[in-house]
């Protein structure tokens, strides 16, 4: 989650539109308007040649009515986006979307700041460190989730740690089938992925 420059929260993964766009530049360097004349689709097929770069607004909208857990990564760990939390809550309240969605971030004062303002919000912390006892972490930031990077929990006792103190996790990015099944079969809550439709056979072959 990025804003504009005129302060619309936006859906791009990247703090540069370089990637994934024809822009060129940072998202906070340009309006909504210029954001929307963007061709965001090209880069992936031919056939999204026409896509737009989303509003959360518009995003939320349009899933409000499925039976869906969403989750908010605030992209502001290289790029401070003052307001950034301010706007997203706004955004979820006006949906009614408080009991369905988890606000995550790897930019612990961000995770502070939404719990001051809506705590009635699930945060989630993102993290990419090896962390001895990360649950500890998740706790003093009074996070509902933790979101590590896979490889962090390929040791036994780091799941078996956040079991223990129930602390749901939702690791990233899981392209690989066998790490897939390794994390079901271990229990994990949900998986970030690029590939949900391998992740759903393998959900099915477990049966849950």
């Amino acid at each position: 989650m990025q804003l504009s420059k005129d302060g619309v929260p936006v859906v791009i993964h990247d703090e540069t539109l370089n990637r994934t766009t024809d822009g060129d530049g940072g998202v906070t360097d340009f309006t909504l308007d210029e954001l929307k004349a963007l061709d965001a689709g090209s880069w992936f097929a031919p056939l999204f040649s026409r896509a737009e770069i989303p509003t959360l607004d518009e995003v939320l909208n349009r899933y409000r009515k499925e039976n869906l857990l969403i989750n908010i990564e605030l992209k502001n760990a290289l790029v401070p986006y003052p307001g950034l939390e301010e706007k997203v809550l706004s955004c979820i309240t006006s949906h009614h979307l408080e009991e369905r969605v988890i606000v995550s971030s790897f930019n612990s004062d961000s995770l502070l700041r939404c719990r001051e303002i809506k705590p009635a919000v699930r945060t989630g912390m993102l993290y990419l460190e090896d962390l001895k006892e990360p649950w500890q972490k998740v706790k003093e930031l009074g996070c509902y989730s933790a979101h590590p990077l896979f490889f962090y929990l390929q040791l036994p006792n780091i799941i078996e740690g956040y079991k223990k103190h129930n602390i749901p996790l939702y690791p990233w990015t899981v392209n690989d089938p066998e790490m897939m099944q390794s994390l079901v079969k271990a229990g994990v809550e949900a998986i970030i992925t690029d590939y949900p439709q391998d992740l759903a056979k393998i959900i099915e072959s477990f049966g849950k």
